[in-house]
């Protein structure tokens, strides 16, 4: 008996540490994309919406581009380059603005300025949808539909008559494809009719017995032909009959049903169609295939607990009223704040596929979209987004699913030296402020947004990695781009006249302006405050693993020598904040969406309430008349910025 009660005192103590609810749950159907569950593997993404009557399910192939390889680069910018640094030396940014926007930016269309689909620059795309259409059309009761995070499977459940309906649905995490059951607790329960459909690109659409299989091609932007996908579809019955007509698979009267989704395109190199057929071949079996992908996701999702005293526990109301009730008082709800930390591990864990050289890391939706032409292509912004995809990344615990994006720096350093050549005849490598999957390096198609490099920042993540791996190996391989980005900033560095320190030129704090003296509207600059953050830093790195790998680098004896020439990491303002621009210019955007100054307090660790409290202050400073405003990535970035600050009510 003793031993019992002690059996239950520490499964209860057990329960109260480890047994927060880490499910987003809803009683009713998604009615638009953005309520879907998002189920993904790295490689592709299913995104069901629980529908009663009709089951839509978007999916997605990370790999889904439009465009390819294409050169952007103006090989003729750098002959302008001395006469814009000399008009920026002459406080002429608007002139010099002018001659960017001439000769600065990139040949040709670009990004289509976001839309980018039809042209060279491509875009990520939807791979297509999966509808299901179900042949019971009574009033359904006791609706359920919810994303265990703990098991990566989504589930939806509710009442029809004396019927209970019930579906699962995963991306395995073992093999890849994505798994959908179907079943009900009385037999013959489950009719249905199901098609694919995609909008466009389309060559062929076949449908036969238990499968549908899809192939087709993107457009290249170029007039021509770019990927090949395919995806197939399988579908495992259990009683019941089956029938095709037109492009729907119909099945009526079955006990259960399992749809198995393979997709995958050229990219890789392999043909998609063969692949797809590799990943179906065999007999499929779904407790094994739940089984292993169990297994695999467990041992990654499991290594973190997050445990926040909770006297309130909130998991019994759906999750979009709780968040609408934390928004009101988020002191009744911390399981809400663990909830939502895990949340975003498991979405690094489903959109970033691990132990592969040819993985793509997230995009600006992960992997996950229901349009052909995605907002921004769909892309990878470098001048924030891409990187704070990853900020979660090795503090986390999630050190390999850094590794797709590191993949990506690798390619763009190789890419970056044409760029570097077009656009200051110097070397080394530089890549601006987007990429897509081609390896596109050039600057945008407008000097306010398109002219911030973005080398340096990417730097942060190669060295990062480093810095939680402490895997030389890894240091020295890495060595060569991080030191070929210092060199091609070293080299285009100028002096500034009224300073006299060492800065960029010419250059933009991203996509934010300000005013001129002479009342005209500028953004391009010398030097703004995160180019010398991202320089120092660079530089800092580059010393340190010269000295980690006893490399005994005569290029790091330079840096070293050019530390002291660069501005200081913040240059505090007459209104006590922190200076975005070298000149204290009149803003013309006091709550910019962009708060790239404070780059040194957060990725950066230059600005700290205890190393440098004056640098603190005027950074506190700066997010005050900045506001809490913002889109939600902005919003993202500021709660970083407070809670290095140690202002977690802030925050």
């Amino acid at each position: 008996m003793m031993r019992l009660l002690l059996f239950l005192f520490w499964a209860l103590i057990y329960l109260q540490v480890n047994g927060q609810d880490l499910r987003l749950w809803y009683d009713k159907p998604a009615t638009r994309w953005e309520e879907t569950l998002p189920l993904g593997n790295g490689w592709i993404g299913m995104m069901p919406n629980g529908g009663i009557y009709e089951e839509n399910i978007v999916l997605n192939e990370i790999s889904m581009w439009s465009g390819g390889v294409h050169d952007a680069n103006n090989y003729n910018a750098y002959k302008q380059v001395s006469t814009i640094q000399e008009l920026l030396f002459q406080g002429k940014n608007d002139e010099a603005e002018k001659l960017v926007n001439a000769n600065y930016v990139c040949i040709g269309p670009g990004s289509g300025h976001g839309q980018g689909a039809t042209v060279p620059y491509g875009c990520y795309q939807n791979l297509g949808f999966l509808n299901i259409n179900f042949l019971h059309q009574q009033k359904a009761t006791s609706y359920r539909r919810e994303l265990d995070l703990k098991t990566a499977i989504a589930k939806a459940s509710f009442k029809i008559n004396d019927t209970t309906f019930s579906r699962e649905y995963f991306t395995s995490q073992d093999k890849n494809i994505g798994v959908m059951k179907f079943s009900a607790d009385k037999k013959k329960a489950i009719s249905v009719a199901m098609h694919f459909y995609r909008d466009e690109n389309v060559r062929s659409h076949q449908v036969q017995g238990n499968t549908i299989l899809v192939q087709g091609t993107l457009p290249n932007g170029m007039g021509g032909d770019g990927l090949q996908f395919a995806t197939k579809f399988l579908v495992v019955k259990k009683g019941g009959s089956i029938l095709n007509y037109d492009n729907q698979i119909i099945i009526k009267g079955a006990d259960e049903l399992v749809v198995y989704y393979a997709a995958s395109t050229d990219y890789y190199g392999h043909d998609p169609l063969e692949y797809i057929e590799k990943q179906l071949a065999g007999k499929l079996d779904y407790a094994a295939l739940k089984k292993k992908h169990l297994a695999k996701y467990k041992e990654v999702f499991d290594r973190v607990t997050l445990n926040i005293n909770d006297q309130n526990p909130q998991h019994n109301i759906p999750t979009d009223i709780r968040l609408s009730n934390f928004y009101e008082n988020p002191a009744q709800d911390n399981g809400l704040a663990t909830l939502y930390y895990q949340y975003g591990r498991y979405l690094t864990i489903s959109s970033t596929a691990r132990n592969s050289d040819n993985a793509l890391p997230p995009n600006l939706q992960g992997l996950w979209a229901h349009q052909i032409q995605t907002p921004w292509n769909g892309d990878y912004h470098l001048n924030v987004n891409a990187q704070m995809n990853h900020w979660g990344a090795e503090v986390s615990n999630l050190s390999e699913y850094h590794k797709p994006f590191i993949q990506l720096i690798k390619r763009l350093a190789k890419e970056g030296e044409k760029t570097a050549k077009a656009y200051y005849n110097a070397p080394g490598w530089v890549v601006y402020m987007m990429t897509n999957v081609w390896g596109y390096t050039a600057p945008g198609e407008n000097a306010s947004w398109g002219s911030s490099t973005a080398s340096g920042w990417l730097c942060n993540h190669i060295w990062e990695h480093y810095q939680f791996t402490q895997d030389e190996e890894y240091l020295r391989e890495v060595y060569p781009i991080l030191r070929a980005a210092a060199k091609f900033y070293k080299h285009t560095l100028v002096r500034d006249p009224k300073s006299n320190y060492l800065v960029t030129s010419p250059s933009v704090s991203p996509e934010n302006g300000f005013i001129l003296p002479n009342g005209k509207q500028a953004s391009v600059v010398m030097g703004p405050t995160i180019d010398n953050q991202i320089v120092r830093e660079l530089y800092m790195s580059v010393i340190a693993a010269d000295s980690i790998l006893v490399l005994n680098d005569t290029f790091s004896g330079q840096l070293k020598e050019d530390l002291n020439q660069l501005p200081p990491p913040v240059v505090i303002s007459p209104d006590g904040r922190v200076m975005e621009w070298l000149e204290d210019y009149k803003e013309s955007e006091p709550q910019h969406r962009h708060v790239s100054h404070l780059y040194g307090l957060y990725p950066a660790p230059f600005i700290s309430p205890i190393s440098t409290p004056a640098y603190a202050s005027a950074a506190k400073k700066t997010l005050e008349v900045r506001g809490d405003g913002g889109t939600g990535w902005s919003r993202a970035w500021k709660i970083l910025f407070w809670a290095r600050l140690y202002d977690g009510d802030h925050a």
